[in-house]
């Protein structure tokens, strides 16, 4: 099963843009920061993600705030003229 859940802000949301069939698309740059214990150690984590959203789920990111916290949940894939995964986003909901 391919599926992520991930909190972390948006660092950048790129300009609404629409694919050719006219559905809204959202380009975002998410990054994460957190603790977490591995093999008896604590670790800091930092990880940045390209991520996109589609129809109103990118309609309703691209007014959000630079900077704001959510958890987002979707699925991982390759882009078709890129080796690094993006996040397609199919959930999100505001952190407190």
């Amino acid at each position: 099963m391919n599926q992520l859940v991930l909190s972390a802000r948006i660092a950048e949301a790129f300009v609404l843009r629409y694919t050719p069939a006219g559905l809204p698309a959202l380009d975002l740059r998410l990054e994460h920061e957190s603790e977490v214990r591995e093999a008896g150690t604590t670790r800091q984590v930092k990880v940045a993600l390209k991520a996109v959203a589609f129809g109103t789920d990118a309609e309703t990111l691209a007014r959000q705030a630079v900077g704001s916290q959510w958890r987002f949940a979707g699925f991982l894939a390759n882009p078709r003229n890129g080796k690094h995964p993006v996040l397609h986003i199919q959930q999100f909901q505001i952190q407190d």
